[in-house]
């Protein structure tokens, strides 16, 4: 009994500071972008009501005693490892509300709680600490993968944000203008990434250098493509107009060949998944249902046979990957 219950309790100790640290990242997200549709208006629409509103808004972005000396813990041992910042860097091109030091102890309390669970379960440690560093490559690569999802809406949204800009600017309106109707009719992320650019110009940044900045920020080929052809039009001149219905067209054409792509080589993307995750879910399977069995697996030759295993799925699964990705 007690081996099933100190498990449980770390487990729902942890799960507690996980939710702490998400819930006081919504509030934080929440609270900016209350700040930043306030200063969007300018001074003079401050009002008692409105400065009270942001009072709120900074103390909800202090964070608490325990919750600041966690995450100034995982910070310093996050500086002395990454000393470039590239974990920072990549939470913020994936729009994930969380400092590193917080991302960090999130990630560590979800993997931990992962593998008690599964080792509970299983009656393993050894799965157990297979889970556990499963857990850990997959919050290595969940900002990859969120920053790449991201990217592929940004680039199907794209067209449709051009032609708008494209038909406000022909019915007389400024491309300021037309950016700021565009993000009242988006949707995000391309509305959150305009939004920006518009309080980039707002705070005294050139639109072009402004659009520049987002290009980069968000590593679109499309959108660095439509940055450049409006710096070049600013410079020789021409009517912008035709040039975004232009851009618009081309990257439409564009998208729908990476859909057809998409659609010819979702099979083998599938195939990866079902070979990858198949061998890992039969295994705890066996192992919850009839621990007998695969006990020898577990022990001598067998341990030996499980790396080459495991290590053979990852190399099959890599190379799936690689085969069905296509540059379009």
């Amino acid at each position: 009994m007690m081996r099933l219950l100190v498990p449980v309790i770390v487990g729902l100790g942890l799960s507690t500071i996980v939710v702490g640290f998400l819930l006081r990242a919504r509030e934080r997200a929440t609270a900016m972008n209350s700040l930043m549709d306030l200063a969007r208006f300018g001074e003079d629409a401050f009002d008692e009501a409105e400065e009270a509103q942001i009072e709120e808004a900074k103390s909800v972005i202090d964070v608490s005693g325990f919750t600041r000396g966690a995450v100034s813990l995982a910070g310093r041992l996050i500086a002395q490892v990454d000393n470039q910042g590239a974990l920072a860097a990549s939470l913020e091109k994936a729009r994930i509300p969380l400092r590193a030091g917080e991302y960090v102890v999130v990630g560590a309390c979800v993997s931990t709680v992962s593998a008690l669970v599964i080792a509970t379960i299983t009656n393993s440690w050894i799965l157990g600490g297979f889970i556990f560093a499963l857990a850990v490559f997959g919050a290595v690569k969940f900002p990859a993968l969120r920053t790449a999802r991201r990217r592929k809406a940004l680039s199907r949204q794209l067209p449709d944000a051009l032609s708008l800009i494209a038909s406000s600017l022909s019915a007389g309106h400024t491309f300021l203008r037309a950016i700021q109707m565009m993000c009242e009719e988006a949707d995000p992320p391309l509305a959150d990434e305009f939004g920006r650019v518009v309080f980039e110009v707002r705070l005294g940044a050139p639109l072009v250098d402004a659009l520049s900045h987002m290009s980069d920020r968000v590593g679109v080929p499309d959108l660095a493509w439509v940055v450049q052809a409006i710096r070049i039009q600013q410079t020789v001149g021409g009517k912008l107009a035709d040039l975004l219905h232009t851009l618009s067209d081309f990257i439409r054409a564009r998208d729908e060949v990476r859909r057809e792509v998409d659609v010819l080589t979702a099979e083998g993307r599938i195939s990866a998944w079902v070979l990858g995750g198949m061998p890992i879910f039969l295994l705890i399977a066996i192992q919850t249902l009839n621990p007998g069995y695969a006990k020898p697996l577990f022990s001598g030759g067998g341990l030996i046979a499980l790396a080459f295993t495991a290590a053979s799925i990852c190399v099959g699964v890599v190379v799936i990957f690689k085969m069905v990705k296509i540059e379009v």
